[in-house]
């Protein structure tokens, strides 16, 4: 029965139909029951090639956040950056190191994120080089977000997916929908996110969903090399949503006063490398260098949407004391030590 609903919808998208939002749930339900790899990425597969639907993506989007555990925070705002992966341009974990910077410029961080699915290092897989054990109880990570002012979500935990569809995923080797509705799903509703995705028509996509569903003020980025973060050395085309707005426009590292070529950077790190270059970077290792400036950015754009900062190079300068005085490098200490279990 599975498989034929599987193969119904793979039929469906070879003929170009979108998934009509009151069959979600079957859909999804399909996809998680599924014990069939091969079906699962053939149908998958012929769902990119169609082409998600913003429809198809809101109405996933919903049914998750509907369905998934959720922690309670105690804070009045806090942020998560993530970023979908499926990028042409692949560096490090940037999003990852830039959430210890932000939770030690104090604005508290819900990080959501798994094992990668398209790249050769997910935020999970770095996180526990980095001696950081993700697959907590929800009740411990909510007790990190209120104690520390920092959490790692780890997607398994609260939303009930499946093995074989993860297997499935890596089959493709490309994003899927699950990439995009993921950083839509944060367990901790949070109400501030800065998203990285890998192409711009997903860029309008995702930015019009987020509006749908009710986020605050947030940036969704897509930067012009194709990597999934904002750019040190090109041009990051933003879609800003505000008040259930959404204002386009492009930025530079010349925004937050930073110039740079960017010849520094390394390119698609294994999990080894990215979690020593994160340790580096908060261990002020890296004083100045392009990996430091790419997480600065990034982070300062966090501080900057959730109204830490009233503009960017206020938001850089903020995000370079937390690695300077050592709170950046104590955010990981403290979740490393397991001093919040």
């Amino acid at each position: 029965m599975i498989d034929r609903i599987l193969e119904h919808y793979l039929e469906e998208f070879i003929l170009g139909c979108d998934v009509d939002p009151a069959e979600a749930g079957t859909l999804l339900d399909a996809l998680i029951a599924s014990d069939d790899a091969p079906l699962l990425a053939e149908t998958l597969s012929a769902w990119n090639k169609k082409g998600v639907s913003e429809e198809e993506l809101f109405a996933f989007s919903a049914l998750m956040r509907e369905r998934m555990g959720r922690i309670d925070s105690r804070h009045p705002t806090c942020v998560d950056m993530v970023g979908t992966g499926g990028s042409r341009s692949k560096t490090f974990n940037v999003s990852t190191a830039a959430a210890f910077v932000v939770a030690g410029a104090g604005l508290p961080v819900a990080k959501h994120g798994n094992r990668a699915a398209t790249s050769s290092s997910g935020s999970t897989d770095v996180l526990t080089m980095l001696g950081i054990d993700i697959d907590v109880d929800p009740s411990v990570s909510e007790r990190q977000l209120n104690e520390n002012g920092l959490c790692f979500l780890f997607a398994p935990r609260f939303h009930s997916l499946s093995p074989v569809l993860a297997k499935a995923r890596k089959l493709i080797g490309s994003p899927t929908i699950f990439n995009n509705i993921g950083p839509l799903c944060n367990p901790a509703s949070a109400p501030h996110h800065v998203i990285g995705v890998w192409a711009t028509d997903v860029l309008e996509k995702t930015a019009n969903v987020l509006v749908r569903l009710g986020s605050k003020r947030s940036w969704v980025v897509h930067g012009e090399t194709g990597l999934d973060e904002i750019e040190l050395k090109g041009m990051t085309q933003v879609a800003e949503i505000n008040q259930g707005k959404i204002d386009r426009f492009e930025i530079s590292a010349a925004d937050f006063g930073v110039y740079s070529l960017g010849k520094d950077l390394p390119s698609d790190c294994t999990r080894e490398e990215s979690a020593g270059l994160i340790r580096d970077i908060l261990e002020n290792r890296l004083k100045d260098r392009d990996p430091e400036r790419l997480v600065l950015i990034n982070a300062s754009a966090a501080l900057f949407v959730a109204g830490r900062s009233s503009n960017l190079e206020d938001a850089y300068s903020e995000a370079k004391e937390s690695i300077r005085s050592g709170a950046a490098i104590e955010k990981l200490n403290v979740m490393a030590a397991g001093s919040m279990k």
